[in-house]
């Protein structure tokens, strides 16, 4: 036999691999069809559709599921084999010295019986598989993201136990959405247990697992429309959850104005003064303005005063900064208002979106534990040294103040000190703990990459 036969031969052993397959598999549901005729009067295999005891139906449930198996794998090879039978028809045509232009009427000509039979086989292999599939579909989680019966009890039990993170949850939610009972207890036992077997290894055996499945195309497809949508609706919600409370604030804010609901309370004789903060500013201008009189006639840039000029200008700034100060104080009790509506916006908000709220913590949840373990480590580095590093009590200090002066109340340094030397140590504290009982578990490369960076 010479190598042109032996390739010919191969050749031809390829382009039936489809073939061969899809009889297979229909062979294999045509003897899941003759259990259900002889033992079980045609109906499902099953405790009750025959009077058999319980050894008995296993023993046909163990041949049923061996059946099954056989027809999924052939399926499988099936599609990709068909995958890369064109390539192979063509080739197989050119062989028999067929014309190219030719080719619809050859296909025509010569398959179309063949397509016939394989319509008719893989008819029956669905019927026979979607009798044994579960009917029930997936229900669907807070974050839309499809859960069977069986792997919701699962999650409940990586949910107490205290190996598990709530945090991991979600990423293995989006790998594996539709996974079934066998597959998520494989999982647990690769990430919860120490075998003789490295783990990497059975993960590989797993993946090819799932790559070989007959509804993998379709398990990508949905994962990726279920992070499509998750995305879509985190951002959807972050929007909202920013500018609701900004505009219901700016908007009662700008009626309260247009009302004058506050200079109904406060007139021209009210005291102009909300706290003493701005008595002292108002004062220190005021001195500062007298003090510049007297020291522009001294140096003669402005024409010296009398005592009654003197005393009549600096009633007029005294006018000017009352006024003034009466709409600084307006405004400070315009704030208030605005800010408890806009809180309560923002709590309605929250109330009323449950569901965005876990989409969105699924969606940052994976989208942080995404990041490689260098910038895991920038941005922890940056975040621990803007608000608890060394120089952070200068800035809580000046946010301090500018909410004081915001909401109109006196900006008391005590306060501000014991904030400043509390608030930040716990921040600390709560970052270091998670660092320890979360990212250490999940990410440890990334704590090791944060302590060389920060040492």
């Amino acid at each position: 036999m010479n190598l042109k036969s032996i390739l010919r031969t191969v050749n031809q052993w390829f382009y039936d691999t489809s073939e061969r397959a899809l009889d297979q598999a229909y062979r294999a549901a045509l003897m899941i069809k003759v259990i259900e005729d002889e033992h079980f009067n045609g109906q499902k295999i099953s405790a009750d559709s025959g009077g058999y005891s319980e050894s008995v139906v296993s023993y046909f449930e163990a041949d049923l599921k061996k059946y099954l198996n056989i027809i999924k794998v052939r399926l499988a090879e099936f599609k990709a084999s068909r995958s890369v039978l064109g390539n192979s028809e063509i080739q197989q045509m050119n062989s028999r010295n067929l014309n190219t232009n030719n080719y619809e009427q050859y296909y025509l000509a010569n398959n179309s019986e063949k397509q016939e039979v394989i319509i008719e086989k893989l008819n029956f292999i669905d019927k026979i598989l979607t009798k044994y599939e579960e009917n029930k579909t997936p229900e669907y989680s807070a974050a839309l993201i499809p859960i069977e019966p069986n792997q919701e009890k699962s999650l409940i039990k990586r949910d107490r136990d205290s190996q598990s993170t709530p945090l991991q949850e979600p990423v293995d939610l989006l790998k594996e959405p539709r996974s079934n009972k066998k597959n998520i207890n494989s999982r647990e036992g690769i990430l919860d247990k120490t075998g003789i077997i490295p783990r990497s290894i059975l993960g590989t055996f797993s993946r090819i697992q799932r790559e070989l499945d007959p509804k993998a195309e379709e398990n990508v497809v949905q994962n990726f429309r279920t992070s499509k949508t998750k995305t879509i609706i985190s951002i959807k919600f972050l929007m909202i959850l920013i500018i609701v409370p900004i505009l219901t604030q700016q908007v009662t804010k700008s009626l309260l104005k247009e009302v004058g609901v506050v200079e109904r309370f406060r007139d021209s004789t009210s005291e102009p003064f909300i706290n003493y903060e701005m008595e002292e500013e108002a004062f220190f201008e005021l001195h500062k303005f007298e003090e510049q009189l007297h020291f522009k006639s001294l140096i003669g840039l402005a024409p010296k005063l009398s005592s009654e000029e003197e005393e009549e200008l600096v009633k007029d700034k005294a006018k000017e900064l009352a006024q003034e100060y009466r709409q600084r104080t307006g405004n400070a009790i315009r704030n208030i208002i605005a800010d408890v509506f806009s809180l309560t916006a923002f709590g309605l908000v929250l109330y009323n979106s449950k569901q965005e709220i876990a989409v969105l913590k699924s969606f940052m949840d994976e989208l942080i534990y995404g990041l490689s373990d260098s910038a895991k480590a920038f941005i922890i580095i940056l975040f621990t040294d803007i608000f608890v590093g060394f120089h952070s009590p200068h800035g809580w200090e000046v946010i301090l103040e500018g909410v004081a002066r915001h909401l109109g109340i006196p900006a008391s340094r005590n306060f501000i000190f014991l904030f400043i030397a509390t608030f930040p140590v716990i921040l600390d504290a709560v970052i270091k703990y998670w660092i320890f009982r979360y990212l250490n578990r999940v990410s440890p490369s990334a704590v090791a990459t944060y302590r060389n960076m920060n040492e």
